[in-house]
Order: C-alpha cells, then structure tokens, then sequence
C-alpha cells in the first residue's frame, strides 16, 4: 500500500466575501497539473457559504455531482424541475448527463431565512458512459448513520445497496460517524480518498484531524480508529481516470 497525506490547512482556497472554498485538487485558478485527480475522482471541494448567497444558474455536463452538507442547509434548484432542500443526513446526487443548468445556494432553511452559514463537500467524478439524460435523486440517511458502521452513500457498484446511485460502476463513497474509541475498516480497493469531516482519527500511523485526507492506493484491511467523536468520508474506486 502507498499513501499520501494533505493537510486541510495546505489545501488550495478560493476565498470571496461571500465563499471559502478548499480545494481537494486542482480547481479553478488553482493548477496543479501533477494533482488533478485520485482515481476516478476530479473534485473534492469543502466549501462554506454564507447566508442569503450561493452559486447561481450555472451549466454543467457529463459529470457525477455528489454533495454532503455538514451544516446549514443548501437549496437545489435544476432547469429539468427538480429542487431540493439539503440537510446534514441528507445525501444528494445530480448527474448532468448531457446538459443541465442548476443553482445551489444558501437561501433558506424550513420556514424561515438562512441565518447561518452553509458548510458542505461536493465531489464530482466521471460517469462510465456519456449521453445519458440528466437525473437528480436524494435520501435521508439519518436513521442509518445512528446505527453505526460504514454505509454506501453513493455508488454505481451493483454490489453495494447505496443510498443513491451513481453512473460509475467503479466508485462507491461511504460515510461513517464513530464515537470516541470506536474504529471501522476501509474497504479494500485499488484507489482510497478518505477524508474527516469532523473529528480525529488514527489510521496507518497518521494522526488525521477536520478537513485533512488520505490518499491511498491497493488498501487493504487498513483500519481507521476515533480518537474523538468523528465522521469520515471515504471514497473507494477500483480503476483510475481513463481505463
């Protein structure tokens, strides 16, 4: 097994009056051409917004778009009907398929104006084939997240029952909350992306704190362990960009 750790605090950031954007890879400005990507993974953005603001309509195409709000609330609104409310609990996937216009923003929470920040992570990733139709789907995965233990937020693997699903076959991103001294096991996979949304864990000899990641190729067996209450993001690919 190979491993790399970034820091949070080394992550690239783009920074407004309006937004705090850290960067997992190369992203906008931000070029890097030896740090585009990991796996199948292009985009791993852990973004704060702040009330009343957000990003406008905006086009995107043929790309895999999975959010995960950690606090606040962000408002989904897409040119083919569809709309959301995001939450944390909530996971949510848009596939932009062959074109589709969207806005996300930090307009409101229910029955009432954001009076708070909205902080979340959106990942993209390639889908397996292009030309398909634009599709949008969330779930609440609240009750499972209490019970414990890893869970498939989003995959297109027909072996894991994900939460929603997504147009790469390769990829699953899972999500766990650990209470102090509790510990779970990366699946195995040829490309891992593990990040700490909150917390701190052990892995691997590395002490990893909120907004640091792990990146690691052909893990197998390795095991994460909370040193504090703690949630991870884990991303799992079996090939990487191109094959």
């Amino acid at each position: 097994m190979s491993l790399h750790v970034v820091r949070g605090a080394d992550r690239a950031t783009t920074t407004t009056d309006w937004l705090t954007s850290r960067h997992g890879f190369s992203f906008g400005d931000h070029y890097d051409p030896t740090d585009t990507h990991h796996g199948v993974l292009l985009v791993h953005n852990d973004e704060t917004v702040a009330p009343g603001q957000g990003f406008d309509t905006h086009p995107h195409r043929e790309t895999e778009i999975v959010t995960w709000v950690l606090s606040g609330s962000l408002v989904h609104q897409d040119s083919r009907g569809h709309s959301g409310l995001i939450h944390p609990g909530l996971a949510q996937r848009m596939s932009a398929g062959t074109g589709i216009l969207h806005s996300e923003r930090n307009d409101h929470g229910p029955g009432s104006a954001a009076r708070e920040p909205v902080h979340y992570v959106q990942m993209w990733l390639l889908p397996d084939e292009t030309g398909a139709d634009p599709s949008y789907e969330q779930c609440d995965v609240s009750t499972e997240l209490a019970a414990g233990g890893l869970i498939p937020l989003a995959s297109g693997d027909p072996a894991h029952d994900s939460a929603v699903r997504i147009r790469n076959a390769g990829a699953t991103l899972w999500v766990a909350r650990l209470a102090a001294g509790e510990r779970t096991t990366i699946p195995s996979a040829r490309f891992t992306h593990l990040f700490v949304t909150v917390g701190t864990v052990r892995v691997e000899g590395h002490t990893l704190e909120a907004a640091d990641t792990l990146r690691a190729r052909e893990v197998t067996g390795s095991e994460v362990v909370a040193l504090v209450d703690t949630e991870l993001l884990i991303w799992s690919m079996d090939k990487a960009l191109g094959e």
